[in-house]
């Protein structure tokens, strides 16, 4: 899966455009959760926190989500 891809290469960009497909071919919230953790069991560390990013995203429908590091304004 390209989410797996854009998180191990931790391309905010690329995540959210990749969630955005991967709900639009009809990926599971499930499906989604298991890419974060097998991306972050080959790289761990900013897989996990991009993985956040990456449900946050899956959550929001990814469609006009902005992009922007959780706690800044």
């Amino acid at each position: 899966m390209s989410v797996a891809v854009a998180l191990t290469t931790q391309c905010v960009y690329c995540i959210e455009t990749h969630v955005q497909a991967a709900q639009d071919a009809g990926a599971t919230r499930e499906e989604v959760a298991e890419t974060v953790f097998v991306a972050a069991a080959m790289r761990a560390g900013g897989a996990v926190a991009h993985g956040r990013l990456a449900m946050k995203l899956y959550e929001l429908g990814a469609v006009g989500a902005p992009v922007a590091p959780e706690g800044s304004a």
